[in-house]
């Protein structure tokens, strides 16, 4: 493996297997987490995804597997092995609640003998510019509150109700059904009002793949197909947008369509592609302030993409 891909996908991947397609159970969610954070790939592994509304359940089904002290069979056992787990939270309900909810689950998850678990960002859906500037008088210092932008709309608006302020931005690049996957120009406007806004973001839903290609959408027999966008086609967009403006709106859609693996070239101390070069310190810099994560329901498809690539071992 290249230091430059260890880099581009170092905590890139939140889990999100409650969600479809996947939609599994959260008993089920929890133990894969579990075994995610231990395996050798953990270095790819970013926070836990869970709606406001089940973390109760989260709490009841993941106890025994959290980092801290249990009892186990009549004496205490401290597992040290792991870092607390990261949460992230994505609001289903009034955010006042939801709050409060996280308010307790933090004070709760503090105690090791509880596991230790820290929910430390939160995802909402902002229908407009004046809905950021309100939940962002509410939502406390110290939760990083992502805010959920229609790639449809005029998304200048809202993202520029994020600049200068300690939130982000978020976009859905697919889902169960192909309308739900938005067009290469959407997803480039995207990212370039980011770049120009310099606020920081996150993506979700259909990017189980590093290239753009035709894919199933479900786990279902006889699935819907689609073409899909690809992680590695958004995020190397998103580092080379990041690094220049000359890099423009243009060749951001351009790399979004690369459905060519060969094209992108992968040294250990930068990326090359169609003519233009990226430093592993441009990727580094891109990923630790603007293009921060995506959400999967599947922590395997990425990896074994990967692998199938040749671009991790195995």
């Amino acid at each position: 493996m290249t230091r430059t891909l260890r880099v581009l996908c170092e905590g890139l991947i939140d889990y999100a297997g409650l969600f479809p397609p996947a939609t599994l159970s959260m008993d089920a969610a929890c133990e894969n987490y579990a075994r995610y954070v231990r395996s050798d790939d953990r270095w790819m592994l970013g926070r836990f995804i869970c709606l406001a509304s089940r973390l109760p359940e989260f709490t009841e089904a993941a106890s025994v597997l959290l980092p801290g002290t249990h009892a186990t069979s009549g004496y205490r056992e401290h597992i040290d092995d792991v870092a607390p787990w990261r949460l992230s939270v994505v609001i289903d309900g009034p955010l006042d609640d939801a709050l409060d909810l996280l308010d307790a689950f933090n004070d709760h998850h503090a105690n090791e003998d509880n596991g230790l678990a820290t929910i430390d960002a939160i995802e909402l859906r902002a229908p407009s510019a004046a809905f950021i500037d309100e939940s962002l008088e509410r939502i406390p210092e110290g939760l990083a509150p992502f805010f959920e932008i229609e790639p449809s709309s005029d998304v200048r608006g809202p993202i520029a109700a994020l600049a200068g302020e300690s939130a982000f931005a978020k976009i859905r690049c697919g889902g169960v059904e192909p309308a739900m996957i938005p067009p290469i120009e959407q997803v480039a406007r995207f990212i370039d009002a980011c770049a120009h806004g310099e606020v920081g973001f996150k993506a979700t839903a259909g990017l189980h793949h590093p290239l753009r290609a035709e894919h199933p959408l479900t786990y279902e027999e006889d699935p819907p197909r689609a073409v899909m966008h690809g992680f590695l086609n958004v995020f190397l967009a998103s580092a080379f947008r990041r690094q220049s403006s000359a890099f423009d709106l243009e060749h951001v859609e351009q790399i979004l369509g690369e459905t060519d693996a060969s094209a992108i070239v992968i040294e250990d101390e930068r990326v090359r592609w169609s003519g233009h070069e990226l430093e592993v310190a441009a990727i580094a810099r891109a990923r630790e302030s603007f293009s921060l994560a995506f959400g999967s329901c599947s922590f395997d498809e990425p990896r074994e993409d990967l692998r199938t690539l040749g671009l991790i071992g195995d």
